[in-house]
């Protein structure tokens, strides 16, 4: 995904000058070790869950203040450095979009993202 790309998009959508006073942005990639141990990690394996990652983006769209959320979840197997999942959300003010952003992270990483680290 091409963040300046997907910002100037949100831009252009009509009502984004009466809406938007931040867009927050989580860029995911993938590290050179585990979570779990800090042991190595040549690779990632990822498959999302695509529904549920649209379900969570529509439930979270309803909140206060949100103009619009994109998401964007990589499938297949990354290497460290490599991107594997966006979430920008623009909305009014920040006591609205920062947990917006925080709630939805967490959720699309637990419900509809599963991982497997290849040493």
């Amino acid at each position: 995904m091409d963040i300046t790309e997907a910002i100037a998009q949100l831009k252009q959508k009509p009502g984004f000058k009466d809406n938007v006073g931040m867009i927050l942005i989580h860029n995911g990639v993938v590290r050179n070790w585990s979570r779990k141990d800090r042991s190595d990690v040549s690779a990632l394996e990822v498959r999302p869950d695509f529904d549920k990652i649209e379900q969570l983006r529509q439930e979270y769209l309803k909140k206060e203040g949100i103009f619009d959320i994109v998401i964007k979840a990589y499938e297949g197997t990354f290497s460290p450095g490599d991107d594997l999942l966006f979430i920008i959300v623009a909305g009014d003010i920040r006591e609205n979009i920062k947990p917006v952003l925080a709630d939805l992270l967490d959720r699309v990483k637990a419900e509809a993202v599963t991982k497997r680290e290849i040493a």
